[in-house]
């Protein structure tokens, strides 16, 4: 199976704040964009995302990486659409995050999405298995309370859009 990489591996020497030399391990990645979609103000649509890496479902917004020459908002509008079916008719910024500043590069950016409506149909991708849920948000903070939630970008999402 012959497919495009996208994140690189490298190897770089970098000199510290405080003048030491160092040689670190990294994943360059282009980012990623992740959306908290309302339904209603007490409703939003989270997946069940199965991650192969890890090998069990996930409970996580949508989310995905921008694609070479694609912008963070029109990337999240993108994942919006191909994991959940709806558009958005209202965006909010909320702010990024460095998931993991020890060894990659990615930042995420991270959106409200509001005024939703259906799109023509559920694109996805052909390697991902996901369902979309709709749950109030008092379920999702009880699926969090229990454990349930461990992604981090959706926990950082929950606390930056206040549900949580």
């Amino acid at each position: 199976m012959t497919r495009e990489k996208k994140f690189h591996f490298q190897t770089k020497a970098v000199t510290l704040p405080n003048r030491q030399r160092t040689v670190v391990d990294m994943v360059e990645h282009p980012g990623a964009a992740l959306i908290v979609p309302f339904l209603t103000e007490e409703t939003v649509i989270i997946l069940r995302q199965y991650r192969p890496v890890v090998g069990e479902y996930l409970w996580e917004f949508p989310a995905g990486t921008i694609d070479p020459g694609e912008d963070a908002l029109a990337c999240a509008d993108r994942e919006l659409q191909e994991e959940t079916g709806y558009q958005a008719g209202q965006w909010r910024a909320k702010g990024s995050i460095y998931p993991v500043p020890g060894y990659a590069t990615e930042v995420i950016y991270i959106y409200e999405a509001r005024d939703l409506r259906p799109c023509d149909e559920v694109k996805g991708d052909p390697d991902e298995v996901i369902h979309a849920q709709r749950l109030g948000i008092q379920e999702v903070r009880d699926l969090w309370h229990k454990g349930d939630i461990r992604d981090a970008k959706t926990v950082c999402a929950m606390a930056m859009t206040g549900i949580i």
